[in-house]
């Protein structure tokens, strides 16, 4: 269905949210010229499936069943004397907000144009939040589409765990360990045996096949419990424990029975079984809730008879009769107890769609002393149909109602699961499913599972992800994480890889993985000499003083089952100014607290954003690849080509200069784009002829025919700056890049 929120706290956007079901077909602006909408009290945001989308283009956007729109009010800020500031601040986090969205599109994941700048959007939103520092910021635009209030997870919602039948929502999907509430596969139901009453629930663990650790009621293991027994189903496999399709009617609710001659009549008739379903199999609870006696004089109980007869006839699905009333049973009870008598009757009937009615046949006895009452107190139906439920794990549990089994802990049924996927190599391809935490293969799994992307192998990066693999056992990197909501698969793989410190991105139809990792060898160097003029800018995001110094690191605790958090800084941060964050999918503190620290050194030494217009060699880096890049205007090198090459000497096209007691270096760029060096120099015969130290690896190129090998130049390691590249967008005929400039301590913060 599609659906619009219009979401008035920017800050909560789970908290005074109106929520409206569209009509198929008419376009955002034809829904609020509906409502009378001409323009929104405050400056608000509008997403359409995540996507921003400008107000000139409303009347263009049309409602698909699947669209989601958002309208998100923008914070106004307070009065007073600190409105002014609050506005300037403001302003510099628009400002830096274009530059800070490219910068970051990389490391979250995004990679288009329209998702930089949906990031670029919530840079804004979200700086603000952080340069007035005391309202915390607003959800990921993930979030917004995961945000169900009607439906909460039973997993992470704290007020919601317990087991639910959650109607018309995904199946979950498990990765990594974790503990799962599992929804109701089918509408529990309840029947007499011997007085005791059973319950029949039947559980869905999650779509595929999965390790089961344990499966407890709350906090205890269901082995404490005598009095359940459970079975576990694989995908493909059949309960045998119980029926699982059986419909309870909802009319009967303990109605008594009474012959005609105590001024009774039938009650009913009941329809059993819903429109278009058959049963083979009624079933009758009756009920003596005083039991059946009569005192005597001597204190003793005398026996008492309670008898009835139940009639049941064919119907159609409009509920029109096909046939007479036919005789089920004739049950008759003869008991002297005070104890309530509970009884089901089951009754096999040819194949067909019935309704039922029930009389009682004998006088009740009415005397004080007497208990003699008969109530009716349900009706069910066993239906015939598939039992296959596919390529899920299910869980069913046969629990006879106890002291020690309250009505209420039913309903806590929990497990740890690990779940089993496949893991591919080069050499055997894919293995069997086998229990794994692996971030990879998570990964895969939504790449290409039919409740994922659908993808073949030849789409996805598997060599990739089998290097990902390595470094993350390596690291203990998990994803431990429960997708019960309705997300797009995008959302769900870059959460996933965001564990890792990884992001996905689209390339040539494929999907690729780049983790931010620690790199020392550039894919390609840029100068004046491959820079368009004129296209070269620096842009500083300057820290404030509400700037946040630390990460407050939400995630669930694999010890407590439950939120915590822990906050993290930098060796010389005080502290003051907490920025939070939700890692989903960690359920680790070493891990939460490693990639706190890791967002804490991001935040602190990636502040200058890099970006150029060059020629086609624009698109030999990636997404995520180091560059090197060497200009004058920010005084990172000298750069220009090489002229000749008479070993051991370099003569270049421009002036170069030596600093007395200082090393200089020289890297060239080779003709696949990469960097040869840095290698070390002395001073030559003139200005523009340098000494090697040593031999090159290649013979720079030096004449007419094609670009001559460029250089760059410097003392130590000032030749130039390395990058990381963060979006490399086709303009006509040139190619612009946006890179970030690296800082090696990113890397080594969180050691």
């Amino acid at each position: 269905m599609a659906q619009i929120a219009i979401h008035h706290n920017p800050f909560h956007l789970h908290q005074n949210v109106d929520l409206f079901e569209p009509r198929i077909g008419q376009t955002v602006r034809g829904f609020l010229d509906e409502r009378g909408i001409a323009e929104f009290s405050k400056p608000t945001l509008c997403l359409v499936d995540g996507e921003p989308v400008l107000r000139k283009d409303w009347a263009y956007v049309v409602i698909t069943k699947d669209t989601v729109v958002s309208f998100i009010a923008l914070p106004q800020g307070g009065g007073g004397g600190g409105k002014i500031l609050r506005t300037v601040l403001t302003i510099a986090v628009m400002v830096a907000a274009p530059y800070a969205g490219a910068a970051l599109a990389g490391t979250l994941g995004v990679t288009s144009a329209i998702g930089t700048s949906l990031l670029t959007a919530g840079i804004a939103l979200a700086g603000s939040a952080l340069v007035n520092a005391l309202i915390p910021p607003p959800m990921p635009s993930s979030a917004i589409s995961n945000y169900n209030a009607t439906s909460p997870s039973p997993t992470y919602s704290l007020q919601a765990q317990g087991n639910q039948a959650r109607l018309g929502e995904p199946i979950p999907v498990v990765y990594g360990r974790h503990v799962v509430y599992p929804d109701f596969g089918a509408t529990p139901y309840a029947e007499f045996v011997n007085n005791d009453q059973f319950l029949f629930q039947l559980h869905v663990v999650g779509q595929g096949e999965y390790d089961i650790e344990a499966i407890r009621i709350e906090d205890t293991p269901i082995s404490s419990f005598a009095e359940i027994e459970c079975e576990i189903i694989s995908p493909g496999g059949n309960v045998t424990l119980f029926d699982t399709d059986v419909v309870t009617a909802p009319e009967i609710a303990g109605q008594e029975l009474l012959n005609t001659g105590d001024g009774g009549d039938w009650i009913g008739p009941f329809v059993a079984n819903p429109s278009e379903t058959q049963t083979t199999l009624l079933a009758l609870d009756m009920i003596l809730p005083k039991g059946l006696y009569y005192a005597n004089d001597s204190g003793g109980l005398n026996n008492r008879t309670a008898s009835w007869d139940v009639e049941a006839r064919l119907i159609d699905d409009d509920g029109i009769a096909l046939g007479s009333w036919f005789n089920l049973g004739s049950e008759t009870i003869t008991d002297n107890t005070n104890t309530a008598i509970r009884k089901t009757y089951k009754y096999s009937v040819p194949a067909g769609r019935y309704e039922v009615r029930a009389i009682r046949t004998n006088t009740k006895d009415m005397s004080a002393r007497a208990g003699s009452d008969l109530n009716w107190n349900a009706l069910k139906a066993h239906l015939i149909g598939d039992d296959d439920f596919g390529n899920v794990t299910l869980l069913a549990m046969k629990m006879r109602a106890t002291d020690n089994l309250s009505q209420r802990s039913s309903r806590m049924v929990n497990c740890i699961v690990t779940r089993k996927l496949p893991i591919w190599d080069a050499v055997n391809g894919w293995s069997a499913p086998q229990a794994t935490r692996s971030i990879a293969w998570a990964c895969a799994d939504i790449l290409k599972s039919t409740y994922g992307a659908k993808l073949e192998d030849s789409r996805i990066d598997l060599q990739a992800l089998v290097a990902l693999d390595t470094i993350w056992s390596a690291r203990g990197d998990t994803f431990n994480g429960v997708f019960d909501r309705k997300l797009t698969v995008w959302d769900a793989l870059s959460q996933v890889a965001r564990c890792g410190r990884a992001v996905a991105f689209l390339q040539g139809g494929l999907v690729r993985f780049v983790r931010d990792e620690p790199k020392t060898l550039p894919v390609a160097l840029f100068s004046p000499r491959n820079i368009v003029k004129g296209s070269f800018k620096i842009d500083y995001v300057m820290p404030g003083e509400d700037t946040a110094d630390s990460v407050t690191v939400e995630f669930f605790n694999e010890k407590t089952w439950k939120p915590d958090e822990i906050t993290v800084s930098l060796p010389d941060s005080s502290a003051d100014q907490p920025a939070t964050v939700s890692l989903f999918g960690s359920t680790d503190k070493s891990h939460a607290i490693r990639e706190g620290l890791y967002m804490a050194a991001a935040n602190r030494y990636r502040r200058r954003m890099v970006s150029f217009k060059t020629e086609l060699e624009g698109l030999i880096p990636t997404y995520g690849d180091l560059i090197a890049i060497s200009h004058d205007m920010p005084r990172w090198g000298e750069a220009g080509d090489v002229v000749a090459y008479d070993p051991p000497y370099l003569d270049l096209s421009e002036s170069v200069s030596f600093t007395e007691g200082d090393a200089h270096y020289i890297v060239l760029r080779k003709k696949d784009g990469s960097v040869s060096g840095p290698w070390l120099v002395t001073a030559g015969t003139n200005e523009r002829q340098i000494m090697m130290a040593e031999e090159l690896d290649f013979t720079p190129y030096t004449g007419s025919e094609q670009e001559r090998t460029h250089f760059a130049f410097g003392i130590g390691e000032q030749w130039g700056v390395l990058a990381r590249v963060t979006a490399v967008k086709p303009r006509g005929d040139l190619v612009e890049i946006a890179s970030v400039v690296e800082n090696p301590l990113v890397h080594t913060a969180d050691q």
